[in-house]
């Protein structure tokens, strides 16, 4: 059985080797798996799950690449499918940290994951999947929209069911269109998980302790808001939980977010408390934030533990010195 399934973007990430400088500028770049729900299966891989991906590339010589990553990454590809007349998704990407990454997505005329149809879904392994992870790109265009409600509708609101409210403004025709279509997508969840700006436009409020409010309101089990610098918040009906950020020296935090998803999916999988599931996927993306790429950099249980050990150390070391 398959631990994690997730179901959206992928593509190739072509990130610049020269940090702080221009893409008018770079002239040598290095060539990665991306996309967000692809990255997240890679991560949770990386820590022993079991995952296999839902998603589209181009029949082309970078949608081999897709495929031959996954594989090596050990993700199931079997539900990777191309679509012979779009090209493979390209991003790239500008690094300079520590927090200014800006994102240029090459997804023309139509990145071949909206292409994924309703009938092509494997229903019976959406439904049995340990944990389902869909993000909001996928809701932004048909088919791909039919179809993640359709797998959804198999799902039947299923434990661990996450979206990802990763919201990319390019990808929308305008933030009330995306608002509406994941409301309607919250109603069929029971985990959901975003940063501050993502939060708002599902809820109309950034504040974090509203908003994690208001996913709870609109049917979740468990809210998750990530806060930056100001760490993490976790929200049932029966707690609420604050978990500090990890203090790290940022190279590149676009994979930060993936890390954690991933990181994420296996504190829910190994049913942990809501507190240390967190803390684990806090400490997953401080690593990967201080790293260049994203799914090469993807930790291991052995180097997540490692950093949790020395952010334990660094509270303590506070603690006795008498400092806040």
């Amino acid at each position: 059985m398959i631990d994690v399934l997730t179901m959206g973007r992928s593509g190739v990430d072509v990130y610049p080797l020269q940090v702080g400088v221009s893409l008018r500028e770079v002239e040598t770049f290095g060539k990665y798996l991306g996309g967000s729900p692809t990255n997240v299966a890679v991560a949770a891989a990386r820590l022993g799950r079991a995952s296999a991906v839902i998603t589209r590339t181009g029949a082309d010589p970078f949608g081999e690449f897709v495929h031959d990553a996954l594989r090596a990454y050990g993700v199931d590809d079997r539900h990777v499918s191309p679509v012979p007349h779009l090209p493979t998704p390209v991003t790239f990407c500008e690094i300079y940290p520590p927090d200014h990454f800006p994102l240029y997505f090459y997804r023309y005329p139509k990145a071949p994951d909206l292409e994924i149809y309703p009938h092509e879904l494997d229903l019976a392994e959406i439904a049995s999947a340990g944990l389902f992870w869909a993000t909001v790109t996928g809701l932004s265009q048909e088919p791909s929209l039919e179809a993640h409600f359709a797998a959804w509708e198999a799902r039947g609101r299923r434990v661990h069911t996450v979206l990802d409210l990763d919201y990319r403004p390019m990808f929308w025709v305008s933030p009330d269109v995306a608002r509406e279509r994941v409301r309607e997508a919250l109603r069929h969840v029971t985990v959901a998980v975003g940063n501050l700006d993502e939060v708002e436009v599902a809820t109309g409020t950034r504040e974090p302790y509203r908003a994690g409010e208001a996913l709870l309101a609109a049917g979740v089990e468990v809210a998750v808001v990530k806060q930056g610098g100001g760490g993490v918040l976790g929200m049932t009906e029966k707690e609420t939980v604050e978990v500090p950020p990890v203090p790290v020296e940022v190279v590149n935090g676009l994979g930060a977010g993936d890390a954690f998803g991933g990181a994420l999916c296996h504190g829910l999988l190994s049913g942990w408390p809501l507190a240390r599931t967190l803390r684990y996927a806090n400490a997953a993306g401080s690593i990967v934030a201080g790293r260049l790429a994203c799914a090469p950099a993807m930790p291991t249980i052995a180097e997540i533990e490692a950093a949790l050990g020395k952010a334990a150390q660094g509270e303590a070391g506070v603690g006795e010195s008498g400092h806040a």
